[in-house]
């Protein structure tokens, strides 16, 4: 009855808040204290009891009531932080005001004449214990309520384990408490672990979340492409004003790292105890990418004041020749961590959480799944891009395939769903930024023996093939909305290419199977764009070929058997009847990818196709990302394996040829082709036999594939015979050509010789052949590094916040708010 009637008193405070006309005083503190003196009531109740409706009905009608209420809440939680909430009441009441800010906060940014009013000044709305500081009589409300939830958060008793002496009864003074021997869990920069405690974990929840909502005053400003508009409310939180941020950050980053949501294994045991960490490790990560978002231009010896005192902790976790940094405390403490062991606990920690969606086991759905993946995802990214340190540490060992295969399933899984685009933008994001690294690509190398379910043929590989493979159900197999992706993903396998050292037979395929399909001349005449698609798998069959050969005779093989797909490239006709035709060509009637042999494939026991959304799920909108061009920086790899810049003079990946020695010009390339066509169409007796085994695998579903141009840029897009040759004439097709000049005679006269039907004696023929001599100059690599840009950064500030938006579902506290960041749509 108790709880009954305490939520019957406070909907009556709100129904005489909503119509009352008059304004209150400030002073009459009977009726303010009912809204968190005297109830008990859940952030769920508040949601409940605080209707939408009301709370604008207020804000319209009578502000300064509506003001006073903010004000007095606040009040409250500095009077809490201030005393360190000895009693329970005490407690009550700052998770009451807690409840109660995080309900109406967002209200009051959607409305553009309030959004000022917590970065104004209240009269009397100074922090009382700072009576020596002449301009805390000033201080905006904002930066009163985050002070004091910092304060909070280590609040012994309340959110962190107290340290007083058994049978001291005298308090721990908040104003002098040094909150870094309270930090929430060992990992970077603390070494104790302190006593799991349910209520400090539900009570640091409530605080976190309020936190998050303060942030999300970015949620309600339009996407802009200048990206130097700051969220005051971070820029705050993250500065040298808050003498809590090296504890907060160790605290947030160490909770995440340290979750393990399996425990000690025993099957269905979340199902039998209520895990409270989890939450709180999902609003600690929110909460970390947010405060991770690096401002635009910002460098200077700003961290050092806050350091002063924290010398023995900010050493163990800070790179010490680096005394100056981002205004940013935040990004600064992660750009700083150096020691090893500090980078293999937080990379242990997030592949741990990353790979627990793929954990299989002998009962069905006894293991915890976590649900925020796309936060860690973010986490990672921001990891890698603010601290190269961290970044090399991943590459340095095979450590980093523990992320690769859980991203590529991530991937894979949703393909298929609109709901999810931002989730595969993020994963292809992450690994363009790993393949600008050589050691990367050589990680590829290492066998796949990890079988996490997934649609992809059965193979024997190494982590190359599986990422060529799901690139390539991307591809085909993907939505429309995926088709900007697409250069993004083949400057993927380029940048790793040259240092692949055996392909698959299944993968060699996919790759010849894209180059068909994008070779086609509907594709290629559609859009003024689509030919790059080609440019980039020449370039990866090129570095293969001239620093792989050796043990890349699946691949050569496979390009032997299609290299009509070559020969119609290079003699590619151009003439306006020839466009003409290719563009009426309806996709239905197309000249489709000829599939006479081709069967079905047995995929992975246990794996589950990927599957569109359901209808009226919920997904955020995102801005545009920039084209590859915008997205890279090209760097040319030298003999001692170091990487130089090269010039922008031209982003077009045509260009590209012309950078490397292999560049064919125009007569050349109709000189020495003009053999094609009879060569294509003969297909003698090994050749052709082979062709209709082996060369099948890993081929589920090509034939139905047809890649799809833009149909605003086909409509609007007007190919000439003169833009047709102004980049055909730049085909680096003459290594390919060499080498089928080379071989095919070969393997030809050994088929007729010895009778040969078998592949698997041609590859064994072609494993021990070699091209030494006789192919052109090798061309220098080229890798197509990732740049941070205005583009990029406005579109992972759109991601996050429409992540986290439809993340925070209990209670939904942004739902039907005016957010203008992103819209939100259902599928």
């Amino acid at each position: 009855m108790g709880n009954a009637d305490s939520k019957l008193n406070f909907r009556k405070a709100v129904i005489q808040l909503t119509t009352k006309t008059q304004p209150v005083e400030t002073t009459d503190d009977a009726f303010w204290d009912q809204f968190w003196a005297d109830t008990a009531t859940t952030v769920q109740d508040v949601f409940a009891l605080v209707p939408a409706a009301e709370i604008r009905a207020v804000r319209e009608e009578s502000p300064s009531n509506l003001a006073t209420l903010c004000y007095k809440a606040v009040e409250k939680l500095v009077q809490g932080a201030e005393s360190g909430c000895p009693s329970e009441k005490e407690r009550q009441i700052v998770l009451n005001c807690t409840r109660l800010l995080t309900r109406i906060l967002p209200y009051i940014f959607e409305d553009a004449d309030w959004r000022g009013f917590f970065w104004s000044t209240v009269p009397g709305a100074g922090n009382e214990g700072d009576d020596d500081d002449d301009d805390d009589g000033a201080r905006p409300l904002a930066e009163s309520l985050l002070l004091a939830v910092s304060d909070l958060l280590f609040c012994p008793d309340f959110t962190v384990q107290s340290h007083k002496r058994d049978g001291l009864d005298t308090e721990e003074d908040m104003q002098s408490i040094d909150s870094c021997e309270y930090i929430w869990e060992a990992g970077v920069g603390f070494a104790q672990s302190p006593p799991l405690d349910y209520i400090h974990d539900l009570n640091r929840t409530e605080l976190l979340k309020l936190l998050l909502t303060g942030f999300s005053d970015a949620m309600y400003l339009p996407p802009s492409a200048e990206n130097n508009i700051l969220n005051r409310w971070v820029t705050f939180f993250s500065s040298t004003d808050n003498r809590h941020a090296l504890p907060l950050f160790t605290s947030l980053l160490n909770v995440v790292c340290a979750y393990d949501p399996v425990g000690y294994g025993i099957p269905y045991n979340y199902l039998m105890f209520s895990d409270y960490r989890e939450v709180l490790v999902e609003h600690a990560v929110q909460i970390l990418i947010v405060t991770l978002e690096h401002e635009a231009g910002a460098a200077a010896a700003t961290a050092q004041h806050n350091l002063d005192h924290l010398d023995s902790l900010s050493a163990s976790i800070m790179d010490d020749k680096e005394l100056v940094g981002p205004d940013n405390l935040f990004v600064n403490y992660l750009s700083r961590i150096h020691r090893e062991e500090d980078f293999s606990f937080i990379l242990k920690g997030l592949a741990r959480l990353m790979t627990n969606p793929l954990i299989q086991t002998y009962l069905p759905n006894s293991t915890k799944k976590i649900q925020f993946h796309q936060e860690l995802l973010v986490l990672f990214w921001k990891l890698c891009d603010f601290n190269k340190k961290f970044l090399f540490f991943v590459l340095k060992s095979s450590d980093v395939l523990d992320v690769l295969v859980p991203i590529l399933f991530y991937l894979n899984d949703a393909r298929a769903d609109q709901s999810c685009v931002g989730l595969i933008h993020i994963g292809v994001f992450i690994l363009l930024l790993l393949s600008g690294e050589r050691n990367f690509g050589v990680r590829l190398n290492k066998t796949y023996s990890v079988r996490v379910p997934m649609d992809i043929p059965v193979f024997t590989g190494t982590h190359a093939d599986l990422l060529i493979m799901i690139f390539h159900k991307i591809i085909t197999g993907g939505h429309q909305h995926l088709k900007p992706l697409f250069d993004c993903l083949l400057t993927i396998i380029v940048n790793v290419s040259p240092y692949l050292k055996s392909l698959s037979m299944v993968a060699a395929n996919k790759l010849l199977h894209l180059l068909e399909a994008f070779s086609t001349n509907w594709f290629l005449f559609s859009a003024s764009q689509n030919h790059h698609l080609v440019f980039f798998l020449l370039e990866v069959f090129n570095n293969i070929i001239q620093y792989q050969f050796d043990g890349n005779c699946n691949l050569v093989y496979t390009l032997i058997r299609k290299r009509n797909i070559f020969h119609q490239l290079a003699n590619l006709t151009s003439d306006p009847v020839t466009i003409h035709k290719a563009l009426e060509m309806k996709k239905t009637t197309l000249a489709g990818i000829s599939r006479t042999n081709s069967q079905e494939t047995i995929s992975m026991d246990g794996s589950r196709p990927a599957v569109p959304g359901e209808p009226g799920t919920l997904k955020a909108s995102l801005v545009a990302i920039p084209a590859i061009d915008k997205l890279t920086e090209k760097a040319q790899v030298s003999e001692d394996g170091t990487m130089v810049c090269l010039q922008h003079n031209t982003h077009s990946p045509q260009m590209t040829a012309d950078q490397h020695t292999y560049t064919l010009q125009p007569q050349t390339a109709g000189d020495q082709h003009k053999h094609s066509p009879q060569s294509a169409d003969t297909n003698t007796s090994g050749i052709a036999g082979a062709s209709d085994t082996e060369s099948n695998s890993g081929r589920e579903n090509e034939e139905a594939f047809q890649p799809e141009s833009d149909p605003a840029s086909a409509t609007y897009w007007n190919p000439t015979p003169d833009w047709v040759l102004s980049w055909k004439s730049k085909l680096p097709l003459q290594t390919i050509m060499r080498l089928l000049q080379v071989l095919v005679p070969q393997v030809e006269k050994i088929c007729i010789d010895k009778g040969l039907t078998d592949e698997s004696e041609i590859l064994k023929f072609l494993q021990h052949g070699t091209l030494v001599g006789l192919l052109p100059v090798p061309h220098p690599i080229l890798i197509r590094k990732y740049q941070a840009n205005a583009g990029t950064a406005m579109w992972f500030r759109t991601y996050m916040w429409g992540v986290i938006y439809l993340r925070n579902v209990d209670p939904p506290i942004w739902y039907d708010t005016d957010v203008r960041l992103f819209e939100i749509q259902r599928i």
